[in-house]
């Protein structure tokens, strides 16, 4: 599903992001990415959607070297692979189910496909009823709801998160979690860098540590492993 070999990343400052990552990472799998700030989870997790792009090794996801991957074919790869970022990025002027929808307009899905999908994964994460909103009228909880859902919306093969939980509180964050869980359960592989110790410690999965650019630790079932 995912795998990486002998992956570098360093940015025009000099800095080294990545040394050395030698990962794999099979499908269905729910993988947690820690680490201190500025140790590397972010350039590991945009590498994976196309974001950046390494200095040298290979990054294969779905079969896609994305090392070698020209620009014009970044869009047709994310087809297969959901983000969900910390901040949400949702259009404003769009409704919720437009900002779903959208997902599936841009791959010119049949519109009698849309809208019966944009529904049910409005179903899947509690948002239904709130379909006609915009997204200024929505708690911060509901807001990552729907960038969930949009992420998931076209059926990826791969959800990769990046501290979807960082700016919600600890009440909220577990609903997000409890998302996460279902979709993993119907066969979706996760990846989720995160600070949230609780929630790593709570729910066990395969954990991930990152130190100064380099992979110090990868446990099947591990602990967050880091003084909060």
């Amino acid at each position: 599903m995912i795998e990486m070999q002998e992956v570098y990343k360093q940015y025009p400052n000099g800095i080294m992001a990545a040394n050395g990552f030698n990962i794999h990472i099979k499908q269905g799998e729910f993988v947690y990415v820690v680490g201190p700030s500025g140790a590397g989870k972010s350039t590991f997790i945009k590498m994976m959607y196309r974001e950046e792009k390494p200095t040298k090794g290979s990054i294969m996801v779905n079969g896609i070297d994305l090392a070698k991957l020209k620009r014009s074919r970044v869009p047709y790869l994310r087809r297969n692979i959901g983000v969900v970022f910390q901040d949400f990025k949702l259009l404003p002027s769009l409704t919720v189910y437009e900002n779903i929808a959208f997902a599936l307009e841009v791959i010119e899905e049949q519109p009698k496909n849309i809208k019966k999908r944009v529904m049910e994964v409005l179903d899947l994460v509690g948002l239904k009823h709130k379909a006609r909103m915009l997204p200024n009228e929505l708690s911060g909880g509901e807001q990552q709801r729907v960038s969930l859902a949009r992420s998931i919306v076209n059926t990826p093969k791969v959800v990769i998160a990046d501290e979807p939980t960082g700016n919600l509180d600890p009440e909220t964050s577990w609903e997000i979690m409890n998302i996460f869980e279902e979709i993993n359960t119907r066969g979706t592989t996760v990846v989720m860098a995160t600070h949230n110790r609780e929630i790593v410690n709570t729910i066990k999965h395969r954990v991930i540590a990152i130190e100064n650019g380099r992979i110090v630790r990868d446990e099947l079932r591990g602990d967050y492993g880091y003084e909060s």
